[in-house]
């Protein structure tokens, strides 16, 4: 039997793939509970702590007092910054300790048996709980990653860039282009199929040969251009952002001089100092 403990979109999630898949599930909210969580978890083989990050050190606690997990058991949180010493209340049960994170958003509980199928899972923890997590992720349709101690954070970090950042980036391309005379409603839609052909392009390829654009192809007169209708902090921004894209595409094989005149650009008309990353 598998125990998730959070009736929140993730648990709900869990519950309703994982119960698809065969599995005896029992889902526990708190909001929505007759009985303590401890009543919930007892018996389970694994128990899925699907609760806010603020929220798992004192479960963990309330779990530990409770004295129902025990060293047959393997506990997993979903935190995608925390790793296992979030649990570390739960050390003296026995019990196996990990996490795993799914890699993808999920929005509304019916979407996650589609969701998921195809995306990672940083998963980390004791012996048994890694093996146990890499089952789930089969069952979920998860790719599972094997995290070395320390890195969850700096995973997490770069999640967050690569999905809530990509979503301010299309609320800044938007701002651009009304700015510029682009009907908003227009502006906030026109540049979503983009956004699909880039990540659709690094599908299937690394990053410098998926990047494409004027800084790509060496066009400083465009970037020129850019530089000269962008205002603040939209010009900053675009430089600090073109000078990591001008590192790629120097990768990629752009010309030293086509290379050097970006730079130029970018540094001298943004404001952007200090040696290049």
């Amino acid at each position: 039997m598998i125990a998730i403990v959070g009736g929140g979109r993730m648990g709900r999630s869990l519950a309703s793939v994982l119960s698809e898949a065969g599995e005896r599930v029992v889902l526990w909210s708190r909001r929505e509970a007759s009985g303590a969580v401890t009543d919930a978890i007892a018996g389970a083989q694994t128990v899925l702590l699907a609760v806010p990050d603020d929220v798992l050190d004192p479960l963990a606690r309330e779990l530990a007092s409770g004295e129902v997990v025990g060293a047959d058991q393997v506990v997993l949180h979903l935190s995608g910054v925390h790793d296992r010493r979030i649990l570390a209340p739960l050390g003296e049960t026995g019990a196996s300790l990990g996490s795993l994170h799914p890699l993808q958003t999920i929005s509304e509980p019916g979407q996650a048996g589609a969701r998921w199928r195809g995306a990672y899972a940083a998963i980390e923890g004791d012996t048994l709980a890694l093996e146990e997590a890499e089952r789930l992720c089969g069952l979920l349709g998860l790719v599972p990653v094997r995290l070395p101690e320390g890195a969850k954070v700096a995973y997490h970090a770069g999640a967050v860039v690569a999905s809530n950042y990509v979503v301010v980036l299309a609320e800044v391309a938007a701002r651009i282009a009304e700015a510029g005379g682009v009907p908003r409603e227009a502006a906030d839609r026109m540049y979503l199929p983009l956004l699909r052909g880039a990540a659709e392009n690094l599908q299937r390829q690394l990053p410098a040969d998926a990047l494409t654009g004027p800084i790509r192809r060496g066009d400083a007169a465009t970037v020129r251009r850019h530089l000269s209708v962008l205002g603040e902090p939209e010009r900053t921004l675009y430089a600090q952002l073109g000078l990591r894209a001008l590192a790629l595409a120097r990768g990629g094989g752009l010309s030293q001089a086509a290379a050097e005149e970006i730079e130029r650009l970018l540094r001298n008309r943004a404001g952007v100092t200090g040696p290049q990353s």
